[in-house]
């Protein structure tokens, strides 16, 4: 690919959870397309291995739970590469059950991490973003627009996140920046597939991506500022519906539920070799 070709030649571009799954595969398409990335996640090892081959990127060892330590991530771009054009919020933590068999700091983490932690940085990011009409997304799910159970709070985080965005997005946009969001269903990636057994059957049910389609969705909308990308479409018309009509998905549910351990099931088959 050219340097013509490439959509964010020369912008900066800070990536949290970047060391595995979803947060690697954007910083490297990122930078693929000419930006300099800037990786963020607790340990700097698996984050040095992440940034390997990347010839502009710079690793910051960060827990995004720690509201202190997020003000140095917008300093630390602009020390290294000038300034901050793009920010990826992507660092998200599920701790999978009913609630009540969830300790009080697990819910709290999940929170922190997967909430407050975007909230926050986007506000400390959104005067470089704003000075350089540049762009923030969100990496949300669908299960931030219907509610699911034994996921409530991870499901709580993400309605909180998408809202979030969709108001930042008017807030925002009349001013050159572009606020968007990524709603991906269950991705292929140790997020999931590492806990296959504790996740709910109904997550299955939706077409699974990788973390390239999310990363494409998230370089696509860090262009042309489309508010919200889902995948698949199906799976976000029907979250959609079952969230406006939930008699309706409760009539659905025992069918998605069967749909989905028929695909586990598969899955396990698959990873068993």
């Amino acid at each position: 690919m050219s340097s013509s070709q490439r959509r964010f030649v020369g912008q900066t571009v800070l990536v949290t959870g970047a060391s595995l799954g979803v947060g690697r595969a954007v910083a490297h398409a990122f930078h693929a397309e000419g930006a300099n990335v800037v990786m963020v996640a607790r340990r700097l090892g698996p984050l040095e291995e992440a940034a390997k081959g990347l010839e502009r990127a710079a690793c910051i060892a960060a827990d995004v739970a720690d509201v202190g330590a997020l003000g140095g991530l917008v300093d630390a771009c602009v020390a290294r590469f000038g300034g901050l054009d793009g920010l990826v919020n992507n660092a998200g933590l599920h701790s999978r059950g009913p609630v009540e068999r969830n300790a009080a700091e697990d819910l709290a983490a999940m929170v922190d991490v997967n909430l407050r932690a975007p909230i926050v940085l986007t506000r400390l990011a959104l005067p470089q973003l704003l000075a350089r009409r540049g762009f923030v997304v969100q990496v949300a799910s669908l299960a931030g627009k219907v509610p699911l159970e034994g996921a409530a709070t991870y499901s709580a985080t993400k309605f909180g996140l998408r809202a979030f965005s969709i108001a930042l997005a008017q807030e925002v946009s009349e001013r050159g920046v572009r606020a968007c969001l990524v709603s991906p269903g269950p991705i292929d990636t140790g997020f999931i597939m590492d806990e296959l057994d504790r996740v709910e059957d109904i997550v299955f049910s939706q077409a699974m991506c990788t973390a390239d389609d999310v990363a494409r969705m998230v370089l696509d909308c860090a262009e042309d500022g489309q508010i919200e990308r889902q995948y698949p479409e199906s799976g976000g018309r029907l979250a959609t519906l079952g969230y406006l009509m939930p008699g309706l998905r409760r009539r659905l549910k025992p069918l998605l539920e069967a749909r989905g351990r028929a695909v586990k099931e598969r899955l396990r088959r698959e990873r068993r070799g």
